[in-house]
């Protein structure tokens, strides 16, 4: 089941996708917390604007250097742990919504990436129950300010700007992973490409580690890394992320001011 986050008028609601109708069957509250009750309203997804479909409560847990290959192109070797760090949930931006450059760099980079939404309340987390506290999965791009990240040694200011974090462009509540692949175009030249059984560590292994370290709340959003081919972005371009299964999260880049 596909879930989008979507306003329509002055009005912000949460609805169910239907492919065949290209509608949005609407749901009285979102579904994480009331379930999927509809209202009776459908709107045509053509008349709808996609918003992230998640703002997560909490935080944005992502893991670094998950794809070997990412982490040699950079001359690092691949953690024995999932390298976690934070990213504030003000960087989360829609669908559509521009990637703003900021003054403070000279070199911000795009990075594709598997996104986990938390369903549940998740505190130590047994790796073969971790899949059952994932709510769905959606697209990120954990955007880095590149030259700030190495200058700084820690990774707060680089990866934390507003409008650091697309998500989108829904949730897939069974999405299945097996097979998948990740794709990140700029300017439609293709830039990375993976399967994601590419991931040193695998999505329950992810949950259970970081559930071992702080407890995640609903809404959480887990990135899961990024393969090789990460590279600039500048004004006027626009980055897009396809993962088999889930589409394509679309963002413009834009210089701030």
């Amino acid at each position: 089941m596909k879930i989008a986050r979507f306003s329509h008028g002055e009005t912000i609601s949460f609805g169910v996708v239907d492919e065949e109708e290209h509608e949005l069957v609407v749901l009285k509250a979102d579904p994480m917390f009331a379930g999927y009750e509809p209202t009776g309203e459908r709107v045509p997804l053509a008349e709808a604007k996609l918003l992230a479909p998640v703002i997560p409560r909490s935080k944005v847990v992502a893991v670094g250097r998950n794809y070997a290959d990412h982490a040699a192109e950079f001359g690092n070797d691949v953690p024995a742990e999932p390298l976690l760090f934070l990213k504030p949930n003000t960087s989360v931006i829609g669908p559509g919504d521009a990637i703003v450059l900021p003054p403070q760099s000279e070199r911000v980079e795009f990075e594709g990436e598997v996104a986990v939404v938390i369903g549940r309340i998740a505190k130590n987390v047994p790796e073969a129950d971790a899949l059952g506290v994932v709510f769905g999965y959606t697209i990120a791009n954990d955007v880095t300010a590149r030259d700030l990240q190495q200058r700084d040694g820690q990774w707060s200011r680089a990866k934390g700007f507003d409008t650091f974090c697309p998500l989108g462009p829904v949730i897939d509540t069974e999405l299945d992973l097996e097979g998948g692949t990740i794709e990140t175009g700029v300017g439609g030249e293709r830039k990375q490409h993976a399967p994601l059984t590419d991931m040193v560590h695998t999505i329950p292994a992810i949950i259970a580690y970081a559930s071992s370290v702080f407890t995640l709340l609903p809404g959480d959003v887990i990135l899961t890394g990024t393969p090789a081919g990460v590279g600039p972005i500048v004004d006027g371009d626009t980055v897009e992320v396809t993962v088999s299964g889930l589409g394509t999260l679309s963002n413009p880049v834009r210089r701030a001011g």
